[in-house]
């Protein structure tokens, strides 16, 4: 026998086996609804055919599973993830043992452009600079700050662009108006700079533009191996080419950002963040541009999108339960003056709960684990995996939130005393859990009770007969097809 039959030989019998091998693990797993194990690729497969919809595939796959799965990527990979939605796991990692799940490099790697921001930091960098944001975002002056910029871009800017569309008769995409809104109020928050993206032309701006690109491509990332994208970033190809680009628009519009405010500093005082960290920084003398960069970039990513997406799934949600917009009208209507602010407004603050639970803005969230250890559902982490929280999934759990865990219902945030019923961090992740619960919290509910309670008080929205609403695969939770609505004056009678 010659040494290519040999060969042809040794290489079928290896096909077979692997086959074979791939036939009695696939009948022996015991659960169907787990993704296949396919040889060499692991269940990459699964995740690429159902990356279009990638939340929803999670959600089935936890369901079937008793709310934690093992994922496995390629052979040879470091791609292997314990995905859960379980709530004891979700506390033990995000409270109980909260050393031992950092974020770890995995994590900055995925979200370089944050710098060593907030985010991506562990230990006495994230503790410090946590600290730092809280000190500074607490301060009274800020916060009737966040108050007066979210009614003047509201006032000034949302409600006409909302009258003009209804007396035009057209179709408007509520998520992009949204959107825009947020962004020019973050951006006024941070830098003290409203760019006007809201406004009747629509205006394409580039440092939003190139936002939107960076989120995209940091979610390629997580659907594929490491070394794929590093390698795609070598060489510039596909979505890294486009986040270098986005990347270099971002610094841009940062950099510039901070040396007007520093020139400006000195001769007229600004109630922004950005002002308010180069103020701090005079007197301790330890923030560089760098720091300013990163600083400032992660605010942007937790203020922008988040509450614009937020914005939008509320206002579906409503248009899709016309008896809960009335209750939440008619409790705006008997409020004087809602400002966002205070306990006047319960139901709509439980409407905005409840909407927050069935689309949280941040999906899922992501841990390293620094030690092997059990989880409190039974199975082994160890170090090199990734801990991933399905934040969008736990709403969808019957054991964790009953039989109704899909139906919009505001009352399940009212207790019998008719105050805002409290639900731990860990069953209820829209602003994280633990030590690293959002900072922005309270801004995130003045702007979002603010804009609600002003749209809903003299305008009626329709979702376009026909336009499909659902999620996209996106770091942020955003409606794929964007919200095609009319929209219509009320009438005062009413």
């Amino acid at each position: 026998m010659d040494s290519s039959s040999g060969f042809w030989s040794v290489f079928f019998i290896s096909i077979l086996c692997l086959l074979f091998f791939f036939l009695l693990h696939r009948r022996d797993r015991g659960n169907r609804h787990l993704p296949t194990i396919w040889p060499f690729l692991g269940m990459l497969p699964a995740l690429v055919v159902n990356v279009h919809r990638l939340h929803d595939f999670f959600t089935e796959v936890l369901g079937a599973t008793g709310c934690t799965f093992v994922f496995h990527g390629p052979w040879f990979s470091s791609m292997k993830f314990f995905v859960t939605c379980d709530p004891a796991n979700v506390n033990h990692v995000f409270n109980a043992n909260f050393r031992n799940f950092p974020k770890g490099p995995g994590f900055s790697e995925i979200f370089d452009i944050l710098g060593d921001g907030i985010f991506n930091a562990d230990d006495e960098s994230w503790l410090s600079q946590r600290r730092k944001a809280q000190l500074l975002m607490a301060q009274p002056r800020f916060r009737a700050f966040v108050l007066r910029c979210s009614r003047e871009k509201v006032e000034n800017g949302l409600l006409p662009l909302l009258r003009r569309v209804s007396e035009e008769g057209s179709t408007v995409d509520l998520q992009d108006v949204f959107l825009r809104l947020t962004f020019d109020i973050t951006c006024n928050l941070v830098f003290g700079v409203d760019p006007v993206s809201l406004s009747p032309e629509f205006p394409t701006i580039p440092f939003a533009k190139a936002m939107d690109e960076a989120m995209a491509a940091i979610l390629h990332r997580h659907t594929l191996p490491s070394t794929w994208w590093k390698l795609m970033r070598r060489f510039m190809l596909g979505r890294e080419r486009s986040l270098a680009n986005a990347w270099l628009v971002i610094d841009e519009f940062i950099s510039e950002s901070i040396a007007k405010s520093k020139g400006q500093f000195f001769s007229e005082g600004s109630d922004d963040l950005l002002s308010a960290y180069i103020q701090d920084s005079a007197v301790t003398g330890n923030s560089s541009d760098k720091f300013l960069r990163d600083t400032t970039v992660n605010l942007m990513l937790a203020g922008r999108d988040t509450t614009g997406s937020a914005l939008s799934w509320f206002f579906y949600l409503l248009c899709e339960n016309q008896s809960i917009e009335a209750k939440v009208l008619d409790e705006i209507r008997k409020t004087k003056e809602p400002t966002g602010q205070g306990n006047e407004l319960v139901y709509l603050h439980a409407a905005l709960c409840e909407a927050l639970r069935l689309y949280p803005p941040v999906p899922f969230e992501s841990k390293g684990v620094a030690k092997g250890e059990m989880m409190p559902s039974g199975k082994r982490v160890e170090p090199g995996m990734q801990v991933l929280f399905s934040t969008y999934s736990m709403a969808r759990m019957e054991r964790i939130w009953g039989k109704d865990c899909l139906q919009f219902r505001p009352e399940r945030w009212i207790n019998e005393k008719g105050a805002v019923r409290h639900e731990p961090a860990y069953k209820f992740m829209a602003f994280n859990c633990g030590p690293r619960t959002c900072l922005g919290k309270e801004v995130a509910f003045t702007q979002l009770k603010t804009v609600a309670a002003a749209v809903l008080k003299e305008f009626r929205v329709v979702v376009v007969e026909g336009h499909v609403v659902a999620p996209a695969a996106s770091i942020i939770l955003h409606m794929r097809n964007g919200l095609k609505v009319k929209v219509t004056r009320r009438d005062e009678n009413i």
